[in-house]
């Protein structure tokens, strides 16, 4: 295991170092930015344990720089943090952490450097560098951390039922840091998470969901949701995903578990995803299927409805693990109701009415809702599956036709509601309404083209039928 600082980093160290001697303090990088350059993935937070007074250590690094970056500082906190080129450095005096039961927030004191090791959440965060230019570089590794990293093994510097119990956070940054580094977590983590789940109550869901995400935002994603799932995190966190598992046979018919059916569509959307939002939709897209799980005799089971019952599902599921609102919101749920229409379409002969509705319902959400499709091919048929993009293929081909010709990608009506009031005179209500839908659906079933003047004429001759004449 290799691992050499850049020149910034060396400079970095130097300055803070100079800061260190001129306080006489000693002080050391620790935690993140220490195990991220041992495995050697990008890194730009540096944070600095000292064995004083931070704020006062920032103010004195600080003043070294050019140009002479603000320091922020909590002083509840003993904390401070500065920004230079890029980089994010915190500065914390050493201390001591005692817990009360029914708080994660731990009673504070200040302390020696093994202290502030013993309070470290993993034996890879616990790894320090010394900065004073009397023992500059010297990695102090009290828990044998360099040997976990190696051994890409996730294991806690102190007895992990205890330090589960302290802060259960931790338990939620155990099984992200697995997911995102392809880590292992040790057996005897592993057991205390499961037995410590109940004390994940006393988090805030804010940071609950923080985790979760980063989780999410993984390049396999599915490593966490199942660590999750067995240590029964999931249970207490996301109800609602937990209870897609599992199969049901009656009459030696069964279906396939959709808890780890959604893992795989997670995972099959990544090289495609649009961003964490793309990757809730995965999550979400059979959120409805434990609720509408029926038996059919000699048909098997059905999920009828599923994707209406999932999409009126979403808004509770964002309300309870506090996801933004509004867009992300209205982007999941779109998703979720419109996921089997696009595979409907390969079933059926594709009409151009068929898909100007697609175009229209998706809008500029379209290509992502075609890669979720896709994603949601997890047949072990291989040609099945090979069928099944072939005739997504097809589909795909089609929308560019309809798509060139009428332009229903983002559409907006040729004729607006105000444009229909000034025209007859009318103020809103039901007639305006009346006709902005008759002209609607004259578009999409190709009765006239999304064109200003042919959708003029045709309001012209609907108006007729009411009774509504021209006012111009």
């Amino acid at each position: 295991m290799q691992w050499q600082f850049e020149r910034e980093e060396v400079f970095l160290m130097d300055t803070i170092g100079a800061a260190l001697v001129e306080l006489g303090m000693d002080g050391y990088l620790i935690g993140g930015f220490v195990r991220d350059k041992i495995i050697g993935r990008p890194v730009k937070d540096m944070d600095i344990v000292c064995l004083g007074d931070g704020i006062v250590l920032a103010h004195a690094v600080a003043r070294r720089l050019s140009p002479q970056p603000p320091v922020s500082f909590f002083k509840n906190f003993g904390t401070a943090q500065l920004q230079y080129k890029g980089w994010d450095l915190e500065f914390v005096g050493a201390r001591k952490e005692s817990y009360r039961l029914n708080s994660r927030n731990p009673a504070v004191e200040p302390g020696s450097l093994a202290d502030d090791q013993n309070r470290r959440d993993f034996t890879m965060n616990a790894l320090a560098i010394d900065l004073h230019p009397n023992r500059k570089g010297q990695l102090l590794d009290p828990f044998e951390g360099l040997k976990a990293i190696a051994e890409q093994r996730i294991q806690t510097p102190l007895a992990p039922g205890q330090t589960f119990s302290d802060d259960p956070l931790r338990m939620m940054r155990a099984i992200r840091f697995a997911t995102q580094l392809g880590f292992k977590l040790h057996p005897e983590t592993l057991a205390a998470i499961g037995e410590n789940v109940h004390r994940i109550k006393i988090v805030s869901q804010e940071r609950i969901t923080d985790e979760l995400n980063k989780i999410i935002l993984a390049d396999k994603p599915s490593v966490g949701f199942d660590l999750l799932f067995r240590t029964r995190l999931l249970h207490e966190i996301f109800p609602a995903m937990a209870d897609l598992a599992g199969a049901e046979y009656i009459d030696g018919k069964g279906h396939k578990d959709n808890f780890y059916h959604t893992l795989q569509v997670l995972d099959n959307l990544v090289p495609n995803a649009n961003g964490l939002w793309h990757r809730w939709a995965a999550i979400l897209h059979d959120i409805g299927k434990p609720a509408t799980k029926r038996f059919e005799e000699g048909h098997g089971w059905t999920f009828h409805g599923h994707e209406v019952v999932g999409a009126k599902m979403v808004p509770k599921i964002f309300q309870r693990l506090k996801l933004p609102r509004h867009e992300p919101q209205k982007y999941v749920q779109k998703l979720v109701l419109l996921h089997l229409r696009p595979i409907s379409l390969t079933k059926d002969n594709i009409t151009d009415s068929a898909v100007r509705r697609l175009l229209f319902d998706a809008g500029e959400d379209i290509d992502d809702l075609m890669h979720l499709c896709k994603a949601d091919i997890t047949s072990k048929n291989a040609q099945k599956v090979k069928r099944f993009l072939r005739h997504f293929e097809l589909v795909q081909a089609r929308m560019k036709i309809v798509e060139a010709a009428d332009h229903l990608r983002n559409w907006q009506p040729p004729i607006s509601g105000e444009e229909i009031m000034d025209c007859f005179g009318l103020t809103p209500g039901k007639q305006v309404g009346l006709l902005k839908e008759a002209i609607r659906e004259a578009i999409l079933e190709g009765v006239i083209p999304n064109e200003f003047a042919a959708a003029q004429a045709f309001m012209l001759e609907k108006a007729a039928e009411y009774n509504l004449k021209p006012v111009k």
